[in-house]
């Protein structure tokens, strides 16, 4: 039985091409992964449903933007995405973090022409559906807001009406923080003597905004 060759060894020239070939991938790897992580990814994978949102995401505190209707806002600070942007470096999966069963199910209703345009507006439910989590975990978690929503209600109790203090219904996160629009005082509804942050609006005005919006068969 002959003995098996011995194997060459590489050389130097073969050495430094897979070297610059495993470079490229790895470059590759991290420029697609840092791409994933902005809303130039969104816009690029779902085109046109992510186009209203990207001002929404780039509006400077401070200064008046436009809501994901395109409506005009006096302030950008009344917008979540703005603000995690601006204060806290946040990117778009930061809060929409990805979930492979629910990627799969907007590809096909993509690709079926179901992907409402604009999105339609998810409350706190509809935003963890596919996670698993309870709804209050979209935002009080330890990434996020360390806290509970007792703890928020002692933390604002220095205000002269507290809006973490629930006196008559419970409201939801969302109720009020708003990301892609407008936040929305709520206790302005009953009390209009309450204080509206820079770039809110009174639900008054938020009833009175034109706005589009699709339907989830699963939304309630």
């Amino acid at each position: 039985m002959a003995e098996p060759k011995p194997r060459k060894p590489w050389s130097a020239k073969k050495k430094i091409t897979l070297g610059v070939i495993a470079l490229v991938i790895v470059g590759a790897g991290i420029g697609f992964y840092v791409w994933h992580n902005t809303p130039g990814f969104c816009d690029a994978i779902c085109h046109k449903p992510q186009d209203p949102y990207n001002p929404t995401y780039y509006a400077e505190p401070g200064q008046p933007a436009t809501d994901k209707w395109g409506n005009p806002v006096a302030d950008a600070y009344g917008m979540l995405s703005a603000v995690h942007r601006a204060k806290e470096g946040m990117v778009c999966i930061d809060c929409h973090k990805p979930v492979m069963k629910e990627q799969i199910i907007e590809g096909i209703e993509w690709v079926k022409g179901d992907f409402y345009y604009p999105l339609s507006e998810r409350n706190l439910t509809n935003l963890v559906y596919y996670r698993g989590i309870p709804a209050e975990e979209f935002c009080l978690n330890p990434d996020c807001h360390d806290t509970t929503r007792s703890g928020l209600t002692e933390l604002t109790a220095f205000l002269e009406r507290n809006p973490h203090a629930w006196h008559h219904i419970e409201y939801t996160c969302t109720d009020c923080h708003k990301a892609h629009r407008a936040s929305i005082m709520v206790c302005a509804d009953c009390h209009p003597d309450s204080v509206v942050f820079r770039g809110w609006i009174t639900p008054e005005a938020a009833r009175n905004l034109p706005t589009v919006y699709g339907q989830y068969d699963w939304e309630d």
